[in-house]
């Protein structure tokens, strides 16, 4: 019989935005082991539209990051400029950050799929090897059905953190749906693979820990071989 025959199967959304905001609001307001199981047993054909969902979460990101760091950019050159410093004139209107906006958001959100389909497989692969009963089509439809409200909740905090003397409050906010967000994304590889705690986090947090033990190495190699380098430079 099938492992995952006793998963609650979610009722079908409505077609379109309606649907998708149905499947949204379920992610983040209803968020225990039995919601995310329903997305994995209804993920049937549906890759395509996770991926759609973390672009378009994505992009409002990158859009309002950009549009904010253009913002603030332009603030310290001012003030910079106020201290007499000499600083080039490079030009940073409204107009040129709403332009490299267009054009970089949509780069950046493909690379954020391209990311994240990575980061679902390796989660769903380490899951495998403890047991899980999920597929990396159920598993991505689960992440990405709390990361698009998850991403445009940020977008928000993000454009409401650049308002002086209260932008440090909204980026408490902000920390405080990341955390939220791991919570969610534990929930949901225990839901998608139908095995207890201990696992769930295993295969949410091995993925990550071995990310940072590979990037830590490969920066202690390039420090060493750039400090052997400037060291043979400067020998007599």
């Amino acid at each position: 019989m099938n492992e995952q025959s006793n998963i609650p199967i979610s009722p079908e959304p409505a077609a379109g935005v309606a649907g998708w905001f149905s499947v949204w609001m379920e992610a983040v307001t209803k968020p225990n082991e039995q919601t995310y199981a329903g997305f994995a047993a209804s993920a049937g054909g549906k890759l395509s539209i996770a991926f759609l969902w973390v672009f378009l979460g994505s992009l409002a990101t990158y859009f309002v990051a950009a549009l904010v760091q253009g913002s603030m950019m332009r603030q310290m050159m001012q003030q910079f400029r106020q201290m007499g410093m000499d600083v080039p004139n490079i030009p940073l209107n409204a107009g040129s950050s709403f332009i490299s906006a267009i054009c970089g958001a949509p780069v950046m959100a493909v690379i954020a799929v391209v990311f994240f389909a990575i980061g679902v497989g390796l989660i769903q692969w380490v899951a495998k090897m403890f047991g899980g009963t999920g597929t990396f089509e159920q598993l991505a439809y689960a992440f990405a059905a709390f990361s698009f409200p998850v991403s445009v909740v940020s977008a928000l905090l993000t454009l409401l953190s650049a308002i002086p003397f209260v932008g440090l409050c909204f980026g408490i906010v902000s920390f405080a749906v990341g955390i939220y967000a791991i919570v969610l994304g534990v929930m949901a590889v225990k839901g998608v693979n139908q095995f207890d705690w201990g696992k769930a986090l295993g295969a949410y947090f091995l993925p990550v820990i071995l990310f940072v033990c590979v990037a830590a190495c490969v920066a202690l190699g390039l420090g060493a071989a750039l400090s052997s380098i400037l060291s043979q430079g400067f020998a007599p």
